[in-house]
């Protein structure tokens, strides 16, 4: 969708700059204004907000402040995550929201200054995640899968090479006789 919404807005700069005398930083600058606020109708339209002809298209971000000024953690809210970059509010920011961006939610981290394990998600979407697991015995299993896997290491380490190459087929086995497939040019 991304790419129809910067065609359309690569549309409108292009009649506008036919009609007025632009600078190649005015016409950049004007394609990357028009893409955003097309972008963010249609969000605006994705979920739902009714839009009049009075509401600016910064209004529907949900706040007066931009989306640099805003401390990243406070960008984290108990119902919403807002994209530093757009300042578009929403569930969880996704790798593919992201990356109409350009960036990945690693570069994106690093960039903000988030911790790299910090989820990008609404804090009551990561505690009904959270929740979820526990009802599954998730935090159990994993505790006890990686125990035994431990042991497993630990095993392996104690075993002779030559099992341990038999088992992964590194070795090879000189009484394994090798099947010849017949010949195609000659028939029976």
């Amino acid at each position: 969708m991304t790419g129809k919404l910067l065609h359309l807005a690569a549309n409108i700069v292009h009649a506008q700059a036919s009609v007025t005398q632009m600078s190649p930083d005015q016409i950049e600058l004007t394609l990357l204004k028009t893409f955003t606020a097309l972008q963010k109708m249609q969000n605006a339209e994705e979920r739902g907000i009714q839009m009049d002809p009075s509401t600016s298209v910064e209004g529907l971000q949900g706040g007066n402040q931009s989306p640099g000024r805003m401390n990243p953690m406070d960008s984290i809210g108990k119902d919403a995550v807002v994209c530093l970059e757009c300042g578009i509010h929403m569930r969880q920011l996704t790798s593919k929201h992201l990356s109409t961006h350009g960036i990945t939610p690693r570069e994106y981290k690093k960039k903000w200054g988030f911790p790299l394990k910090q989820a990008l998600s609404a804090k009551s979407l990561t505690r009904a995640r959270s929740k979820a697991a526990k009802k599954k015995g998730l935090p159990q299993n994993l505790m006890k899968f990686l125990e035994d896997r431990k042991t497993q290491k630990g095993n392996e380490n104690n075993r002779p090479a030559v099992e341990s190459s038999i088992q992964t087929g590194h070795g090879r086995d000189k009484n394994r006789q090798v099947k010849q497939k017949p010949d195609p040019g000659i028939t029976a």
